[in-house]
């Protein structure tokens, strides 16, 4: 047993590296700054109220220009200046958005909407006012990301359950109730008109919200999702380190139906060393009387691996040298013989399988402060603890709210040592543009996947799910 410190891994940008997203843009610019498929005018639609696209545009225009972040010294490393969206800095690109890419929604409607009682029509007649619009922009105008704008009325409508009071239901002890989600289900109605969905609500638009982050977070957060779902490829990528052999991280998640009832599908994210991400839906896994551990048969195993693999070669021209496979369960020996068997067909060097998840050790430092990130307990090469949030020496604090909880790898087979295994999980946890803070909790291919598996449970059989993680982000 031994305590170590993994060093944060560093991100590439176009001419430097840096620890923090932020800071590298701002300082070094895009990743993709050269690519000749980069987006440097994004289009951008958007649905809301009259109101809420004037409010709109006038966010996109304090974005365009430098927003001031904490005003205290010790802060400014976790809340730095935006450096704005505009061709000259940072992201390189400009935001474009007119009344021409703007659909209006009537007041009129939205008070229809508001005042049916049963929650799922109202959620599902919510859904359609918007997807109508969304459908309109998608089809007619040459957008890249369409921006969903919520206003109080249409938020509080489909987040909060109305049912009248008073009124009982003799079956409600005993129904499972299908789970409806205003967010998801909108996402993968939309999918097949191939435009990602920003959803934001009136609330964002505008500063000095109650429980609102500072302006120049909100920005960083909003201007890098849209930038990654507007089909530019990296804004940064982690950096690489020696060798030159290709490796992808391969996450591995089940989700369940809507009904709760079923184990309804496996699904995996593949991310190649630059952070491509692809998406895949598996088959239908059957879950054992009394067995509450979800598990893939064989085949399965076989069948999903392949065909992650053979997306990663279409998109790569090649396979890699090495894969691993992140699951947060333990591996049954029907699934490592799938996997391998299909590494084997596929000409895979080096497979390695490592389970992640949360653990209910803590460990304690002298002071007020949890351990840093990187903290690393080794039990033995098979184990061992990793904090991906705690105190973080870039930050000059802790910028959690609770307790930090850290990550307990098992490594079920590996060449790599227990360094690089921790190394490697926190490298994949700032690679998330979906935040800009460089402490994410779980490795991206894990919890892309679990956002992934939230959407994917409102899609049908027939429909084909899109590939690319901006259409879940």
């Amino acid at each position: 047993m031994k305590l170590v410190h993994v060093n944060e891994p560093r991100l590439e940008f176009f001419n430097g590296t840096h620890v923090c997203p932020r800071r590298g843009i701002s300082a070094y610019g895009v990743y993709d700054r050269n690519s000749q498929t980069r987006r440097t005018n994004i289009l951008l639609g958007a649905v809301g109220t009259n109101k809420d696209l004037e409010e709109f545009s006038n966010l996109l225009d304090r974005m365009s220009h430098p927003i001031h972040g904490a005003s205290e010294d010790h802060k400014s490393n976790l809340f730095p200046d935006f450096c704005g969206f505009n061709s000259k800095a940072g992201f390189h690109s400009e935001l474009v958005f007119n009344e021409d890419l703007g659909r209006k929604l009537r007041q009129l409607d939205i008070e229809k909407v508001v005042r049916i009682k049963d929650r799922v029509r109202r959620i599902d007649e919510a859904i359609n006012l918007y997807y109508e619009e969304v459908k309109f922009l998608a089809q007619n105008r040459p957008v890249d990301v369409v921006v969903c704008v919520l206003p109080k009325a249409i938020f509080d409508a489909v987040s909060k359950d109305a049912s009248a009071e008073g009124e009982e239901k003799l079956e409600e002890s005993i129904e499972v109730r299908s789970e409806f989600n205003f967010r998801r289900a909108l996402k993968a109605k939309a999918m097949h008109l191939g435009k990602p969905l920003q959803l934001l609500r009136t609330e964002s638009l505008t500063s000095g919200g109650k429980g609102q982050q500072d302006d120049a977070t909100k920005a960083w957060n909003l201007a890098t999702a849209l930038y990654y779902k507007a089909g530019a490829t990296n804004p940064w990528r982690l950096e690489k380190n020696g060798g030159s052999s290709l490796s992808c991280a391969l996450g591995i998640a089940f989700y369940r139906s809507r009904d709760k009832k079923t184990l309804n599908t496996s699904l995996a994210q593949v991310f190649d060393e630059l952070g491509n991400g692809l998406i895949l839906r598996g088959t239908p896994v059957h879950l054992e009387k009394g067995d509450r551990v979800p598990r893939l048969s064989e085949e399965q195993s076989y069948t999903l691996f392949k065909a992650a693999l053979e997306e990663y070669r279409n998109a790569m021209r090649t396979y890699p040298g090495r894969v691993v496979v992140h699951k947060t369960s333990n591996f049954s020996d029907p699934e490592i013989a799938g996997f391998m068997s299909a590494a084997v067909d596929l000409h895979i060097d080096t497979v390695d399988f490592v389970t992640v998840m949360d653990s209910r050790f803590r460990l304690f430092r002298n002071g007020g402060y949890p351990p840093y990130r990187g903290t690393s307990l080794v039990l033995n090469d098979q184990r061992q603890l990793l904090y991906t949030r705690g105190s973080i020496w870039y930050y000059k604090t802790y910028p959690g709210m609770y307790i930090p909880q850290p990550l307990e790898l098992r490594v079920v087979r590996s060449d790599q040592s227990p360094a690089f295994l921790a190394k490697e999980i926190l490298g994949l946890t700032k690679m998330n543009w979906n935040n800009t803070q460089l402490d994410g909790k779980y490795p991206i291919t894990l919890s892309c996947a679990r956002k992934v598996g939230e959407i994917m449970k409102y899609l049908d059989d027939n429909d084909r799910p899109q590939i690319r993680y901006g259409f879940y982000m």
